[in-house]
């Protein structure tokens, strides 16, 4: 489908250029008409991403330079972004050198990486973008040439007329001088070259060869290093006895400020050995610290005395059950978890006379740009934000805390300060994804038809922990949703498909049980629903029917659903952040215990921009997924947490992970975003798929610490 899309100089930055300077457009999704203007020079624009923060410039050495706004973290948009531009641009992806922008909110709308938004909110003006420089580099040609632009095309960086080729480095020049054009053309989808191709990640070599890309790789001349010991939840700092630590070779200092013990010095190694000699004591801020037994008894009360908040009502629920032939009634329950990112956070700070200069992963640039601001007295645009590569994020990242804390220190030492964090601070400092207990139930009829259900939530710290829009509201004539919220000094953050991450496990266990219940095959039973909601939907439907019963469907054939003897399988099918993904897990019986084999998956997420970062998304969600849900759990005894490292904080290991077989659903739609939707159905269609082989239903993560899990593998090791 062709489209069209007015421009006009609100969208984009005017052009710049100096003598041999070539062409450069800076573009502004946030409607500024006056935006900063700066003059670079060719090597500015060939080796540095320093002075000039756009989208796209092309040199008269036929460089292509492509800056990604966002913040990359793994989810290969950092490649990703490039191409949409290199497509309309219609450039060599050879010559094309993508760098990550700085943080630079007049040029850039949502320079923000969260809730799998980037690509869905970026693909049409990243298009415009490289369509706008190719209508302007085609019009220099004409001129150039005297023919009209009709009479001329592009192919790989270059515009051709008949027989005579000139390269966009040529025109790059002449280019410059052209107004910016109002309206645009952007390429049929059934056109592209690059879009819909696999392309290795823009950092694969430097990823491989150990470059500097990370936070953790950070240096400045002059810097000290710096770490910090923080109060257990609900605990303020009573003393501080340092006079052991100060005369450990390489310790500069220990300081205190908002509860905290910093250590500063010449490297992260004496200052990971001055912890272990570090006296603190604390008192308790209330006189309450909070266990994990407490948080259990807190759930069931809650659930079965608490007001809970109605998020949808529809129908008579009441006359529904009481009405029932059978009710079906569950209960569900997940822990704390840990981000747990391979690189532990940390961050670059240096606070001068004039500003602010920050660098480092961070999800939320400005975020952490607004935070140094307020810290230090200062305007936000005294502060700049460099983003490096993030080793990790899932959402911890979102947060600013540690931020504050290397800009607290460099402002209190007068000195650049690199803070980093120990794998055990990453564990046990909090902003975990809440605790949650849900409770289902179901109301059959005579003919086992669904004509009540209702969802009862709990979440630590979770606002709304239940989502009152999914499926299978608006299939069901009689529906109660309601959530409740304990609050505690435990610190809770949006964690990769925030409150998804769990819901789809319960959700799409408990719609098995309904199924079962009724004597229906849990596909069929998915699919009834969604006949339901399209023929009589009951209230609004926020979900796309169609598309969702097409990942249903599209994945019970690929996984030969019901057709295999010896195999147990289970489904899970899920819309979270614009997109579907229906997932069936297969297991078998071995010596008296289920094995995990293989899980196939079937995903919606529009035009697949690059195939090889969106298969590696759907496999790295549904292991994080996996992982999470069979193994891992946070527990607490008065205010600590019990895991402290990876040997308690238990992980995935590459040898438990069952083949993952991947599809994707060619609708032509625009990119709907991929970086977490994978991971909420995976721990449904284990759960589903084990019951069937073993006749044992799990309902509490993490699965493999259930009685009912004590003989499960996750994975044959042979």
């Amino acid at each position: 489908m062709e489209k069209e899309l007015k421009t006009n100089r609100r969208d984009f930055l005017k052009i710049f250029a100096t003598a041999g300077g070539g062409l450069l457009i800076g573009f502004n999704w946030t409607g500024c008409d006056s935006p900063k203007m700066k003059v670079v020079s060719d090597e500015e624009v060939l080796n540095s991403a320093l002075n000039f923060n756009s989208y796209l410039s092309i040199s008269p050495t036929d460089h292509v330079v492509i800056f990604s706004p966002n913040p990359e973290l793994g989810q290969n948009i950092k490649t990703s972004f490039p191409m949409i531009v290199a497509e309309e641009l219609d450039v060599d992806w050879s010559k094309v050198r993508v760098q990550q922008a700085f943080l630079d909110t007049e040029k850039y709308d949502r320079q923000v990486t969260g809730g799998s938004g980037a690509m869905p909110h970026s693909w049409e003006r990243l298009r415009t973008a490289g369509a706008t420089a190719r209508q302007m580099l085609m019009e220099a040609a004409a001129k150039r040439l005297g023919v009209s632009v009709s009479d001329l095309k592009t192919e790989n960086g270059h515009v051709i007329h008949g027989s005579k080729k000139l390269t966009y480095g040529e025109l790059a020049n002449e280019a410059a001088l052209i107004p910016v054009p109002e309206n645009v053309k952007l390429k049929n989808i059934n056109d592209f070259k690059i879009i819909g191709t696999p392309v290795k990640n823009v950092d694969n070599k430097a990823m491989f060869t150990g470059q500097p890309l990370y936070g953790l790789d950070i240096y400045r001349e002059g810097m000290v290093h710096a770490m910090i010991q923080r109060p257990p939840f609900g605990m303020k700092l009573k003393s501080v006895d340092a006079e052991a630590v100060k005369q450990i070779k390489g310790v500069k200092d220990v300081l205190t400020f908002k509860n905290n013990v910093a250590i500063v010095g010449d490297s992260t190694w004496p200052l990971m050995k001055a912890r272990k000699q570090l006296k603190v004591q604390y008192e308790p801020i209330d006189g309450k610290l909070e266990s994990t037994a407490f948080h259990n008894q807190v759930f069931d009360e809650m659930l079965n005395t608490g007001k809970g908040d109605v998020k949808r009502q529809d129908g008579d629920v009441r006359t529904a059950f009481s009405s029932a032939a059978k009710v079906v009634k569950s209960e569900y329950q997940c822990p704390f978890l840990s981000h747990s990112p391979m690189e532990p956070m940390n961050f670059f700070a240096h606070v001068k006379a004039d500003g602010v200069e920050l660098v480092g992963p961070t999800q939320t640039p400005d975020r952490a740009r607004n935070a140094a601001a307020e810290i230090c007295g200062v305007s936000p645009d005294k502060v700049t934000v460099e983003m490096t590569r993030l080793g990790g994020g899932f959402g911890r990242r979102l947060r600013a805390d540690f931020v504050e804390e290397a800009v607290e220190l460099s402002k209190m030492l007068n000195a650049p300060v690199k803070l980093t964090w120990s794998r055990e601070d990453d564990i046990t400092g909090g902003a975990y994804r809440p605790a949650v207990k849900y409770r289902f139930e179901a109301a059959l009829d005579k003919d086992n038809k669904l004509i009540g259900y209702k969802l009862r939530g709990v979440g630590i710290n979770a606002g709304n922990c239940t989502r009152e829009n999914n499926f299978p509201s608006g299939s069901v004539d009689n529906l109660l949703i309601e959530s409740l919220e304990y609050k505690s000094p435990i610190t809770t953050n949006a964690w990769r498909a925030p409150i998804t991450n769990f819901l789809a496990f319960a959700e799409q266990s408990f719609l098995d049980e309904v199924a079962e219940a009724a004597g229906k095959d849990p596909v069929a039973f998915r699919l009834e629903l969604l006949d339901r909601a399209k023929s009589n939907p009951v209230g609004e439907i926020h979900y796309d029917i169609d598309r969702m019963r097409k990942v249903v469907e599209t994945v019970a054939e690929k996984s030969g659903w019901g057709n295999k003897q010896g195999v147990s399988q289970g489904i899970s099918v899920y819309f979270s952040h614009r997109s579907y993904v229906g997932q069936v897990a297969e297991a078998r019986m071995v010596n008296g215990a289920p094995v995990l084999d293989k899980i196939y998956a079937v995903t919606d997420c529009g035009i697949v921009v690059n195939p090889t970062g969106a298969d590696q998304q759907v496999r790295g969600g549904m292991v994080d997924g996996m992982g999470h849900a069979m193994f891992t759990n946070m527990t607490f005894t008065d205010g600590i947490s019990d895991q402290k490292n990876f040997d308690s904080y238990r992980l995935i290991k590459m040898k438990e992970i069952p083949e993952i077989e991947t599809h994707f659903i060619d609708n032509g739609i625009d990119p709907t975003g991929l970086g977490e939707p994978a991971l909420p159905p995976t721990g449904g269609a284990i759960a589903n798929a084990i019951y069937k082989a073993s006749g044992k239903r799990v309902r509490n993560q993490p699965f493999m610490e259930q009685e009912e899990m004590k003989n499960v593998k996750l994975a044959d090791p042979a």
